[in-house]
């Protein structure tokens, strides 16, 4: 399986940008194989648009996930996207994944929100999202998400191989792009997409260097910090990693009672 993940500006607030730019990027995709592509967070408006996102975010099955499955269906390519989910009176930072058929695989909700705008806007979330994509079991985390151990760690107890991961990562934090990423991936025998912005969002930079990361030290593909560019990844390389190379920590772990 091939698959991509977009690193670019934010649509800053301009919704006919962003899925123009879906479907420009769906069809480059689809044009070179890859069969799904990661867009970064809560990018429908763009990561730093709170008021928009307090005052526009959708429900489920709204028209934002309508034409991203449309889109999806029209290019035979995946889709994997954040937005600003609206439940009643509360709002979830959400991701949506859709297949090349455009049906909804998953719907997830950031259980981790970062700093005090976030969960000023916000409710956090509370359960893990899977499906199985092209025969693999799959998850959804979104940015801060995959910086805790403990979250890849849960999945990889659930057989999950490939976590898709949109994320909106400040410009100081080149840390998790470099380095927690590409760990998160080793010690869980995971590949794991993570999908940033590049530039800057009302005020907020990014540090871009989005990255697909394989099991036992394996970067697939990364960018760098300012670049708009489509990476794609064969899976392929990371399915047939010799078994003797991957990670034995969670066989060897051992628990000490404090």
């Amino acid at each position: 399986m091939k698959i991509a993940a977009y690193q670019g500006p934010s649509p800053e607030g301009d919704l006919f940008y962003a899925f123009r730019k879906i479907d420009e990027t769906l069809a480059q995709a689809a044009k070179q194989g890859a069969q799904m592509v990661v867009f970064p967070e809560l990018y429908l408006l763009g990561y730093n648009q709170m008021h928009h996102h307090a005052e526009l975010a959708q429900s489920v099955g709204g028209d934002w996930e309508m034409r991203c499955a449309t889109l999806a269906q029209k290019h035979k390519c995946g889709l994997t996207i954040g937005w600003a989910e609206r439940d009643g009176g509360i709002l979830y930072n959400s991701a949506s994944t859709f297949d090349a058929n455009g049906t909804k695989l998953g719907r997830y909700r950031k259980i981790q929100l970062w700093g005090s705008v976030e969960p000023s806007v916000f409710a956090f979330g509370d359960s893990y999202t899977t499906f199985t994509l092209n025969g693999v079991k799959t998850a959804i985390l979104i940015c801060y998400d995959v910086e805790f151990a403990q979250h890849c760690r849960a999945l990889a107890d659930m057989a999950v191989k490939r976590i898709l991961v949109p994320t909106a990562n400040p410009a100081d934090f080149s840390l998790v792009c470099n380095t927690l990423v590409p760990a998160r991936a080793t010690e869980n025998n995971q590949t794991i997409v993570y999908a940033n912005y590049c530039g800057a969002d009302n005020g907020l930079s990014f540090c871009g260097q989005s990255i697909i990361a394989g099991p036992a030290e394996t970067i697939l593909t990364q960018a760098t910090r300012d670049a708009e560019i489509l990476l794609i990844a064969d899976l392929n390389e990371t399915d047939q990693i010799e078994p003797s190379q991957l990670s034995t920590q969670q066989a060897d772990y051992r628990k000490v009672s404090p």
